[in-house]
């Protein structure tokens, strides 16, 4: 089985591919991570010099030296040493056949596509032996990984990146909303439903209890504000449900924390059967927008 499955070289500044290995596999998640690679060379100012993205079975791993970065799939098994050995093969063989002058006036993609050939030795070097034939470069690798490890980057932040990237939102607290999530589902739709009922009921009860609190001196004003919080909250918890925003888990705990704290403020004021209906509302609408993952609308990188 081969453990390097493909290799990818491109230009900081653009995101210009500049070569990349012949793939004759049609592996579902393999294009996936293709797909992937062409969302980070979009974006490469944007991360660390060395990053991985974790996958199912495929990882991606990348390096960026001098203005170009290489970037290669690799399957879950191969150690990250091992995979960052080879990026660090394919530098050195990069450079010694190409210098910088050259690789900054490139004006179209793979202009060095005959630098496939020598991926292709490298890469079969490293699935027939395991690894490179030094192991004082493997160990040096390991000792650098472990003093200053990889970045692991998440998919949402692969998205969120790209997006900015592209000029498609600004960088700012709110700026995730324009990104695209996965369709609503089933059980969100029910969500959806139940949170406008919780809401619904809040502020006929808050509203209600407003007219009762003028006529006693305002003595149930803590009850009236614990009904409009909690409407305040299921109507954000729609929200962040249907829309992409950045803190995204911390804002759906603070929201279900509130949710909670005031239906037992009201424990007088509802049964124990209603308290546990407002709160499994809520705690259904966190769950499902914890799980609620962005949209990969990557291209394929074509090659």
């Amino acid at each position: 089985m081969s453990l390097i499955l493909f290799a990818f070289v491109v230009r900081v500044r653009d995101g210009l591919p500049l070569s990349a290995s012949t793939d004759f596999e049609h592996n579902r998640e393999l294009q996936e991570r293709k797909q992937q690679l062409r969302t980070i060379s979009k974006a490469l100012a944007h991360f660390p010099d060395r990053g991985t993205i974790k996958g199912q079975q495929l990882n991606i791993y990348f390096v960026s030296s001098e203005g170009v970065s290489y970037m290669t799939v690799c399957h879950c098994s191969l150690p990250a040493a091992k995979a960052f050995c080879f990026l660090e093969d394919l530098r050195w063989e990069f450079t010694a056949c190409f210098n910088s002058t050259v690789v900054a006036l490139a004006a179209r993609p793979y202009p060095f596509l005959e630098f496939d050939s020598t991926i292709q030795k490298l890469k079969h070097q490293y699935n027939q032996s395991g690894g490179p034939a030094l192991e004082v470069t493997l160990a040096e690798v390991q000792e650098e990984l472990r003093i200053h490890p990889p970045q692991v980057i998440t998919l949402d932040e692969l998205a969120l990146t790209n997006g900015i990237a592209n000029g498609h939102m600004e960088q700012g607290p709110g700026s995730g909303q324009n990104l695209r999530l996965e369709p609503v589902s089933a059980p969100g739709i029910l969500s959806l439903v139940l949170n406008i009922m919780c809401a619904s009921l809040n502020v006929i009860r808050g509203v209600h209890l407003i007219e009762n609190t003028f006529q006693d001196d305002y003595e149930g004003i803590w009850n009236v504000g614990a009904f409009l919080l909690a409407f305040v909250c299921c109507v954000f918890q729609c929200h962040l449900y249907l829309f992409h925003s950045s803190l995204k888990k911390l804002k759906s705990f603070t929201l279900l924390s509130i949710i909670i704290l005031c239906n037992l403020y009201l424990l007088g004021m509802r049964n124990v059967w209603q308290l546990l209906f407002h709160i499994s509302v809520a705690s259904l609408s966190t769950i499902l927008t914890l799980t609620r993952k962005l949209q990969d609308r990557a291209n394929d990188c074509g090659v």
